[in-house]
């Protein structure tokens, strides 16, 4: 009889590093696995791949025992070991932080190929692309120029919003500083004072 699976977990390990400490721990212990035996056999599996972080789907049985697939490293990941940066942008595309070429783009597009929806090495690096335009990478020659041009432009519309904070700041101050007495009348004087008029 064929075994039932009971659960699937997905994680992200760095690759031979996974240990039965947190986060595996806590996310593999209320599965009733043997934390130790899948830490070895996934450190086995990922030692050639040092350096990266390494998804993995692991499928619990109800007899406690497992089995896990090992996916390519997300794109983000990969993106950022080529462009060696330790993280993209926080302004997104709106600030450049690094630059890789469309050789290193293609490299990247071949390794997620597997995972990614695309059938075609030049389909997957479009999505590779865009992930690195979301992390402020440019692609050389392929988004650089576009990129560095949205850049300037963001920089340029913040100074004007700081440039207008300030003045609204100032006229804010001005108007706390002034003692000016304002009549405020309410909507009961406004009528009467319009069927007076009439």
């Amino acid at each position: 009889m064929a075994k039932e699976v009971v659960k699937k977990i997905k994680l992200q390990i760095p690759a031979g590093k996974a240990t039965p400490a947190p986060p595996v721990g806590t996310v593999l212990g209320p599965a009733g696995i043997n934390l130790q035996e899948f830490c070895t056999k996934y450190n086995d599996a990922t030692r050639d791949k040092m350096g990266d972080v390494i998804p993995v789907l692991i499928s619990v049985y109800d007899d406690r025992s497992f089995d896990f697939v090992l996916k390519t490293p997300p794109a983000a990941e990969l993106i950022k070991k080529y462009a060696k940066i330790k993280s993209g942008s926080k302004k997104g595309a709106n600030e450049v932080v690094a630059t890789i070429t469309k050789e290193d783009a293609k490299a990247i597009a071949e390794i997620k190929l597997p995972d990614l929806n695309a059938y075609t090495v030049e389909e997957a690096m479009k999505i590779v692309e865009g992930t690195a335009r979301n992390m402020g990478v440019a692609v050389k020659g392929v988004n650089d120029a576009e990129l560095a041009e949205q850049a300037l432009e963001a920089e340029a519309a913040e100074r004007e919003a700081q440039k207008r904070e300030a003045e609204l700041e100032a006229m804010e101050e001005s108007a706390s500083n002034s003692n000016v007495d304002v009549e405020v009348i309410t909507e009961k004087e406004e009528s009467e004072t319009e069927n007076a008029d009439n």
